[in-house]
């Protein structure tokens, strides 16, 4: 595999989450400052506060008409960025049973959240959970359920196919995306370890498995992994083959995208660990970058 030399975007953050690439700005959300950031990819400069979300930003998207979307994790909102200001799109506290997560946003607008399903920080029982979709309109409604930590999703170039990374079971996993936004044809995209069979978050986490979060998409249909107990990214084909690794440099890498103006700059979020005890006092997290043949497709 090739020996890629990593490149400092951004650094001193409290822990970097959910990168996206849009009209050549790389965003990205930092937790525990509340902030999501748009940042040259250059890395000089410094970077925007495009938005200020106190109850913790995660997922970004956009609608068609341009806004910005954003995930208020802890008290379990999507809110709409308009010059800087924010409001309300929907409230999912009556669907999501804890913290959301990560999205991804379709080309109509309809956006696929997931949420941890238990307090992962605390080492409560691991509990499955859902994936709500949210409407232009803002209606919510819950469109999969049974899922292990639903984290980083993608949607492939042609609109029909929701791939999300199932960080607590070790695969990602695909849905057809009917017309109306169903989710049909539940499968196994990769299986990328076997984990035990176990409620037990401890155990999970020493037995080595890979843990999918942030995931990116590529034009040869591959997808790039943030490896979340790896400290590293890999590129999987459909099936499981990884076919390509990114060391995060003795960092953890806990989530990735594809941007840059030919798509081919792979970025990394890292940071020493993820534990929010660990993380929210602290100014140790940075937005990586490295070059790859291959370039970004679908979304986000």
């Amino acid at each position: 595999m090739p020996d890629r030399r990593l490149r400092t975007v951004l650094d001193g953050w409290s822990y970097l989450e959910c990168p996206r690439w849009h009209d050549g700005r790389v965003y990205v959300s930092d937790f525990y400052t509340q902030q999501v950031l748009a940042a040259d990819l250059d890395g000089t400069g410094e970077p925007e506060t495009v938005a200020r979300v106190p109850e913790q930003p995660s997922g970004i998207g956009w609608l068609s008409d341009g806004t910005m979307l954003v995930v208020s994790m802890r008290d379990r909102r999507l809110l709409r960025v308009r010059d800087g200001a924010t409001e309300v799109h929907a409230d999912l506290s009556g669907l999501a049973p804890w913290h959301l997560n990560d999205m991804v946003v379709d080309a109509e607008g309809r956006a696929f959240v997931g949420n941890f399903g238990f307090d992962i920080m605390s080492g409560a029982p691991i509990v499955a959970t859902n994936l709500v979709r949210v409407d232009p309109d803002g209606t919510a409604r819950v469109v999969a359920e049974d899922l292990r930590f639903p984290n980083g999703s993608a949607i492939l170039p042609d609109g029909a196919t929701l791939v999300v990374a199932e960080t607590l079971a070790g695969r990602l996993t695909a849905f057809d995306i009917s017309g109306d936004g169903a989710l049909t044809n539940r499968r196994a995209w990769a299986v990328l370890s076997e984990v035990p069979d176990s409620d037990d978050l401890g155990e999970l986490i020493g037995g080595g498995a890979v843990a999918p979060d942030g995931i990116a998409l590529d034009a040869e249909g591959a997808i790039w992994v943030a490896d979340a107990l790896g400290g590293r990214a890999i590129r999987v084909r459909e099936g499981g083959e990884i076919v390509d690794e990114v060391s995060g440099g003795g960092l953890g890498v806990f989530a990735c995208a594809l941007g840059g103006d030919d798509g081919r700059t792979l970025l990394l979020c890292a940071a020493p660990s993820f534990a929010e005890h660990e993380r929210r006092g602290t100014r140790e997290a940075r937005l990586l970058a490295c070059e790859v043949d291959v370039p970004r497709a679908g979304l986000p």
